[in-house]
């Protein structure tokens, strides 16, 4: 029996990371937004290691909050270490991390939620939508109650269908042993939406107190701790816990395979696609079976935990058998396991039949965010799901949707790769992933997003006040030190030499000294005794445009011919097989995606520079272009 229950503007199911952001921003754009989750204990859990950021998340992170989004500021709230990776790099790939609170993380995002205005709650199951003509009108519970509504956002994680693996032993089950989503998958494919089968894991859970940490490498924090929200006062941040690195060994691997024939990967029982990236250590030790050992980190759970996560040992192997290797490695001869490690297979869809919107092309109104989307991780989750929020709020309210293209952020470039490329496994963001990485720098995050995210309405305006003011003090800056002339002294060249780097026959501008490799703006601080009191990250900026002005210009120019593509925009109408010329196999790649424009036409598998040129000349004969 079903029963009429609300109404809302934007209806969001699932309460994760993707399913919290878009539900915070369809509420902060003024939509009545319900966010439906199976467990309210599950909002913006961390099944998998409590950890925010890392290489190229960090920068979704910092994109995130200029754009508008809360997973930064709760990151911020409740890290418990922070390390800033590839420091001894260059700007374009550092990437910040640190290690949350778990339960504190949970708490935190939870009565955001429960505070936020236009947002309500619910603890249910939904099983279906309930569409018209092609188009949203609603969604069903496994209770019977029936909601109408315009849009609908699906972040459902790797609850649909999900089946949890231990090694012969299989069930029905979320992450966590928390309850599936079981009906939701049928509703969808009834829709005409193509549903797939991932799967990822996740490694055991152990007792502090059984870790012998005198013999592990130890693993601090940074003094100096850089926060992902540029709302964030630096000043008071502090580490509270170290992390511990060991390794497996020749015993390890032996036991390892010795057992792989339990192992649900290897009998057949798992047919999802599993995560390119984050293998297993069963997967790790077939695959790359001439390394001697693999790394593991051992990290803390919180600071009201005795819970320690093994970082790098996600298994499905049986929970005898996790415990036997694990006893073989130092520090860990004499482990207590208290939640075992599992494989978790899920639903998930075809990110191709989306739009660079995030809408599904089959169902007007209907969005997609984070694994659902075949992605793995929770700052890609979090970093689709703002966008499916306003996207899904804008349809409601008919106004213009937001499309973030590669030259703007990695968040850009994440979806263009979804929507475009696909995915044969579940998605991660890499720094390598991006043509454009030397101008989306994590540090820069507030100068590319900010201006979106105000016009939006997501950025209050004092937080865009701010960002034009430190853009007047950087050009001031990099203006005062292109023009600064230093002539060479005895202190100066002495420092040099000290430095390894040339000494000065000759004046020169001190641009130039900033721009040697040996140095930095910092350490020239003695030299230049004009410089004005700055705030930090202001002189951060000054000295990374100075230093690398060269490659930025560059790179700005690749960005314009890009941008010109992205601005030719095709019909969504088009039989593409009417215009000649295109080859066979285009003409079946560009009816099946329907790209936006010539841009992302280009990057579409099977479309040739030469089919692109086509496209161009059919649009100027049209006077389209």
């Amino acid at each position: 029996m079903s029963y009429y229950m609300d109404s809302y503007d934007v209806v969001v199911i699932g309460g994760g990371h993707a399913g919290v952001e878009a539900s915070l921003a369809a509420a902060r754009l003024g939509c009545r937004t319900a966010m439906f989750t199976i467990s309210l204990d599950q909002i913006s859990n961390m099944p998998c290691n409590p950890s925010i950021g890392g290489t190229a998340k960090g920068h979704l992170v910092r994109e995130i909050d200029a754009l508008g989004g809360e997973m930064g500021k709760g990151a911020d709230e409740c890290f418990i270490q922070s390390r800033m990776l590839n420091k001894g790099k260059g700007p374009a790939v550092h990437s910040l991390r640190v290690q949350a609170d778990r339960m504190k993380y949970h708490a935190y995002m939870k009565h955001i939620c429960e505070m936020q205005e236009n947002l309500d709650i619910k603890q249910a199951e939904v099983t279906g939508i309930i569409t018209e003509n092609g188009k949203i009108t609603g969604i069903t519970t496994k209770l019977g109650a029936e909601y109408a509504t315009k849009a609908v956002v699906i972040a459902t994680g790797t609850y649909l269908k999900g089946k949890i693996h231990v090694g012969e032993q299989s069930y029905e089950s979320g992450p966590d042993s928390a309850l599936p989503s079981t009906k939701l998958s049928d509703s969808l494919r009834a829709n005409g939406l193509t549903i797939r089968r991932f799967k990822t894991g996740t490694p055991c859970r152990v007792h502090k107190r059984s870790i012998n940490f005198d013999v592990l490498e130890r693993q601090d924090g940074d003094e100096d701790i850089v926060p992902f929200s540029f709302d964030t006062d630096r000043k008071g941040l502090h580490n509270q816990v170290s992390c511990y690195i060991s390794y497996t060994n020749a015993e390890t691997h032996r036991v390892i395979r010795e057992n792989l024939h339990r192992s649900p990967l290897y009998s057949g029982r798992i047919h999802g696609v599993g995560p390119r990236y984050c293998p297993s250590i069963e997967d790790k030790v077939v695959r790359f079976a001439d390394k001697e050992r693999h790394q593991l980190f051992i990290e803390p759970m919180g600071l009201d935990t005795e819970e320690y996560y093994l970082q790098g040992m996600s298994s499905s192997l049986p929970e005898d058998v996790q415990l036997a290797f694990l006893r073989t490695i130092k520090g860990l001869e004499n482990v207590e396991i208290l939640r075992p490690a599992y494989a978790i297979e899920y639903d998930c869809c075809e990110p191709t039949e989306m739009k660079p919107t995030l809408e599904f092309r089959q169902v007007a109104g209907l969005f997609g965010a984070g694994q659902f989307n075949g992605s793995s991780g929770y700052e890609e989750a979090a970093a689709q799901g703002l966008v499916a929020g306003i996207n899904a709020s804008k349809y409601a309210q008919g106004k213009e949707q937001l499309i973030l293209d590669r030259a703007s952020s990695y968040i850009g470039t994440l979806i263009d790769d979804l929507v475009t490329k696909g995915c044969s496994d579940p998605y991660r963001m890499m720094t390598s992933r991006s043509e454009y990485r030397l101008v989306l720098r994590q540090d820069n995050a507030d100068q590319r997003l900010i201006p979106v995210g105000y016009k939006i309405g997501l950025v209050p305006e004092e937080k865009y006040n701010k960002l034009l003011e430190k853009e007047k003090l950087v050009e001031q800056e990099k203006k005062r030190i292109t023009k600064l002339n230093i002539a060479p002294s005895e202190a100066l060249n002495k420092f040099l030499v000290e430095h390894d780097t040339a000494p000065m026959t000759t004046g020169c501008k001190f641009a130039e000294l900033v721009r040697r490799p040996q140095l930095n703006y910092k350490m020239l601080a003695p030299f230049d005794p004009t410089r004005p009191d700055l705030p930090e990250d202001v002189a951060e900026q000054a000295e990374i445009q100075i230093e690398y002005d060269g490659y930025i210009r560059r790179q700005l120019q690749k960005i314009e011919q890009m941008r010109k593509l992205e601005e030719k925009q095709l019909p969504q109408d088009i039989d593409y097989s009417e215009i000649g010329s295109l080859r066979l196999e285009a003409i079946e790649k560009l009816n099946k995606f329907k790209p936006v424009n010539i841009g992302q036409a280009s990057r579409i598998s099977g479309v040739s520079p030469a089919d692109v040129d086509v496209l161009v000349v059919w649009l100027e004969q049209r006077g389209k272009a």
